[in-house]
């Protein structure tokens, strides 16, 4: 079957507006049965104008009539209220905090990013408005960070005695838990070779080797996957067979064009700027050691300049000298 590639943000977009695809698939990343989920989008949206011939300019009113007026891309980081099912007909409710990057990117922008959520003063228990809830960072990478034989890293905080060195539980821990938080990483490059689990066969929907000539489109068998995630991949069939998500990726692949542009102009800036420092350098270091060889020179003039002192200094006293050996002798 032919199932539009989540790769792209506009596609995974599509596949996480549906709320129960968006359980399914957050459940199977957590580890944890997500119930109810409420999702919020922050999004930024980005106006890339549709390329036209001089002989095709059209007005604005021209544009909005045919449909060929500049269209927006919009890039989702996505928030979820979780309220997650525990044992014994227990909840808790939890901030999911998702991000994805095709692309290396800067860390300080998820640093940012999750700081905003730690200080959302909305982001509280709906029963007790001093309760914090607990936050969950998923990353979804287009690019590993170290560790290839490794597709998905979980880091859970642990917390032990200082002295006795014992591992204590804390899971149902307030404050450990408000203040510091869970996070799954899926780096989505290693993901090809590892089909070990039903998390594993779920996220090779991301898998890249499965592209047709197409690049927007993969094709995936459904009996690869378990029968609990099957609705997802028809979601992203949906978004295969949607004439707006092909728009929005033929967008977004503009938009990354010019972007991975932008990054090589900075990059070559950056190089030529090393460059002329290193230049810089080397002719600090070159007009250093003329400085080194003027100052030598100076103080060898100055070495000279004191030897011609005291030579004159010597041939005025010997001049002296014979001066009042001469008077010595007219006296007699």
């Amino acid at each position: 079957m032919y199932i539009a590639n989540p790769i792209y943000d506009v596609v995974f977009k599509f596949m996480m507006e549906d709320n129960k695809v968006a359980k399914a698939f957050l459940s199977a990343i957590i580890g944890e049965n997500v119930v109810e989920l409420d999702f919020t989008a922050q999004e930024h949206t980005l106006r890339i104008p549709k390329k036209k011939e001089p002989a095709e300019e059209k007005t604005v009113e021209e544009q909005a009539k045919t449909g060929e007026s500049d269209r927006c891309l919009t890039v989702c980081r996505m928030d979820f209220s979780a309220k997650i099912a525990l044992a014994n007909d227990v909840y808790k409710t939890v901030l999911i905090e998702l991000q994805k990057a095709k692309l290396p990117t800067d860390i300080l922008r998820f640093r940012r990013y999750l700081g905003v959520n730690y200080q959302n003063s909305g982001n509280v228990s709906e029963k007790e408005k001093v309760v914090a809830r607990e936050i969950y960072c998923i990353f979804l990478l287009g690019y590993d960070i170290g560790y290839p034989a490794n597709p998905i890293i979980q880091i859970v905080p642990g917390a032990t005695d200082a002295i006795t060195k014992e591992k204590l539980e804390i899971l149902s821990n307030e404050f450990i838990c408000a203040l510091h938080h869970r996070s799954w990483i899926v780096q989505i490059a290693s993901l090809k070779k590892h089909h070990r689990s039903d998390l594993e066969k779920l996220l090779s929907v991301f898998d890249q080797e499965n592209q047709t000539k197409n690049h927007h489109i993969m094709n995936v068998h459904e009996e690869d996957f378990p029968e609990d995630f099957r609705h997802i991949v028809r979601r992203l069939q949906m978004a295969a067979e949607s004439e707006k998500v092909q728009i929005d990726m033929e967008m977004e692949d503009d938009y990354l064009l010019d972007l991975q542009e932008k990054e090589r102009e900075i990059s070559q800036q950056r190089q030529t700027i090393a460059e002329q420092k290193q230049t810089i350098a080397e002719k600090d270091k070159v007009l250093e050691e003329k400085d080194k060889v003027l100052e030598e020179k100076d103080k060898v003039l100055e070495e000279k300049d004191k030897v011609l002192e005291e030579k004159d200094r010597i041939i005025r006293e010997m001049e002296e000298q014979l001066k009042k050996f001469r008077n010595d002798s007219n006296s007699l």
